[in-house]
């Protein structure tokens, strides 16, 4: 029985937005001085993980999924259904919307739609996302864009260090500058741009824009989703249970001493946003530190923790 923590590589991805905060937050050794993302937990074809150490050493993290379902309680699936990334947003991402899982499959033969969530690591003060739009109907919606009224149909919102945001699929959204969140997804790389600034890439061209697909997907009208965090002490642990939706179930992990027993409800993914500590599964110590991600396998019923760390945490809801 595998009854260890899967420690993993992450995947880095060169963005017209990105920069050199994931180098200097977090020690990671970047391949641009524009790198956008970190895909620290990814089973997705277009960037999948390696595991780092153990017997599954050197293999990515879809062959782990195929090949030891017992890893993840023998949930059921073609795909790894999350992805967990950090995000460095030097400069405003694209306005966007993604699908859900029907339209994913139809249109774009996806297996999932992409539906997210975000807990702001840092940002500048003052920093704002667009979340949301003040169009009524689709057709008021497709009007505004073509007539490039953005001021008037999109809806900002100011937020600080700490804050989370739930995005699901159909939110008109984007990260806006000096910005780096860890954000939890169904693994999906389905997304609709509606509005990129009129930017253009080192090759002098504009990116592409979906708008006939983003007003079909869109939530037109607008409506912020309900969530209720809910807040639980242990001893030794702070852990705010931030979301708990159809695809995911998210936690921050405040950690300030140690946790004899903690039941692993599933299989949990780890990812360090500051600190260091331990987790001791049946007598066995693996030491982690900040920017590290890993996963607690089903395999693991229960283990301990001991350290000083914040982790943010996820797994699928079940």
């Amino acid at each position: 029985m595998y009854n260890e923590p899967i420690f993993l590589k992450p995947v880095f991805k060169d963005r017209i937005w990105g920069g050199t905060k994931l180098r200097e937050a977090f020690g990671y050794e970047i391949p641009t001085e524009t790198t956008g993302e970190c895909w620290g937990i990814s089973a997705h074809p277009n960037g999948p993980s390696e595991v780092l150490n153990g017997p599954l050493e050197g293999k990515t993290l879809n062959q782990v999924w195929d090949k030891h379902p017992e890893l993840f309680g023998n949930q059921e699936g073609d795909e790894f259904p999350l992805l967990v990334k950090i995000l460095d947003a030097k400069t405003d991402l694209s306005v966007q919307v993604h699908p859900d899982d029907t339209y994913a499959q139809k249109v774009e033969s996806e297996p999932y739609g992409k539906t997210e969530c975000w807990y702001i690591i840092d940002c500048e003060p003052g920093a704002e996302l667009v979340y949301g739009h003040h169009a009524k109907s689709k057709a008021e919606f497709g009007k505004m864009v073509e007539e490039n009224r953005w001021d008037d149909l999109l809806r900002t919102v100011t937020i600080k260090p700490g804050d989370f945001v739930y995005v699901p699929n159909g939110t008109i959204h984007a990260i806006g500058a000096g910005t780096m969140i860890l954000e939890t997804q169904q693994s999906s790389d389905v997304t609709y741009r509606v509005y990129d600034y009129d930017r253009r890439d080192a090759a002098g061209n504009t990116r592409e824009l979906h708008i006939e697909k983003s007003i079909d997907v869109a939530m037109i009208p607008h409506e912020d989703a309900a969530f209720d965090p809910v807040e639980n002490s242990f001893d030794g642990l702070n852990e705010q249970k931030l979301i708990q939706e159809d695809y995911f179930t998210v936690y921050r992990w405040e950690l300030n001493g140690t946790v004899d027993q903690y039941d692993n409800p599933a299989y949990l993914l780890v990812s360090v946003l500051s600190g260091n500590g331990e987790v001791r599964t049946d007598g066995e110590a693996s030491t982690f530190n900040k920017g590290d991600h890993f996963i607690i396998p089903s395999t693991v019923k229960r283990f301990s923790l001991k350290g000083d760390a914040e982790c943010i945490v996820s797994h699928p809801t079940i």
